[in-house]
This record gives C-alpha cells, structure tokens and sequence, in this order.
C-alpha cells in the first residue's frame, strides 16, 4: 500500500509540475505583432503562423511565420523559451527570450533575438484568459553583420 501511494505521489508531482501548453497564446488570435525596428521607427510586422510546445522541454516553443519591413516579406523559424512565471489570484505574468531565424535572402535577413513579457488577467470563474499583453523587445541583425537595429513590438 505503501509503495502505492508513493507512486500516486510522485505520478501526481510530475504532472502538476507540467507547464500548460500555450502554444495559442503566441498565435495572437491570427494577428501580427506590430512594432518599429532601427532609430527611425520604421514600421515592423511578425506573423506567427505555427506555434508548438516542445515535447522534451515544456518551457519551450517551436514557431514560423513571417516578418515584413516596408515591401520586404520574409519567412523566419525559430524558438519561444519561458524563463520565469508570476502568478497572483486575478493575473500572471511569464518571462523568457526569443530568437527567431529568417529566411537568408541577402542583406535584408538577419536573426531576431530578445525578451518578452507576456501580462495576462486571469477569470477564475470562466477559467478564461480575459486580457493578455505581449512585449517584445530586443535587436535584429543582418547575417552577414552590416546591419544591426533594435526592435519593439506588441500584440495587438
């Protein structure tokens, strides 16, 4: 009976301890993310279009999509890693980095890489999420290093 209820124990742990998959949070609702890049402002657009939680590391996302900088369309893949997670009764707030590969297409394509914060209000009655907020903010760098801009953007 002993070795029963420990195995319950240690069965229960492991998946309690589990990260829920979010993979949908980073699609924002078939929306892209909008925000600048460079000292100018110029205006940038990131679609996430596949979003996964890795099997082996539940704390991590595999993504694709696209980016696009004035006529500039470009495909990227590339990882969602969850570092830290707060939590209260009505919200939360996740914490990690990013770093998203584009497709090279010559001087214009580069890798995004960076942090975002994730604020979300939580409805305890309907177990919904009612408002969620996504920051990102970090450089894009051309892959032959000619270019190197600061990047902002947010879901919408």
């Amino acid at each position: 009976m002993k070795k029963l209820l420990l195995l319950f124990t240690l069965a229960a742990n492991f998946v309690l301890g589990q990260m829920p998959d979010i993979s949908n949070t980073w699609l924002n609702n078939s929306k892209p993310y909008i925000g600048t890049i460079g000292n100018k402002g110029q205006e940038l657009k990131l679609k996430i279009n596949i979003s996964e939680q890795n099997k082996k590391n539940d704390q991590e996302y595999f993504v694709s999509g696209y980016s696009l900088v004035d006529t500039n369309y470009t495909k990227f893949e590339g990882k969602i890693t969850i570092l830290k997670y707060k939590d209260s009764k009505k919200q939360g707030t996740v914490y990690g980095e990013y770093e998203l590969a584009e497709e090279n297409k010559g001087k214009h394509s580069g890798l995004f890489t960076g942090k975002f914060i994730y604020h979300f209000k939580w409805n305890r009655k309907t177990e919904n999420i009612e408002e969620q907020h996504i920051e990102l903010t970090g450089d894009w760098k051309s892959y032959d290093g000619s270019i190197a801009l600061k990047t902002e953007l947010k879901n919408q």
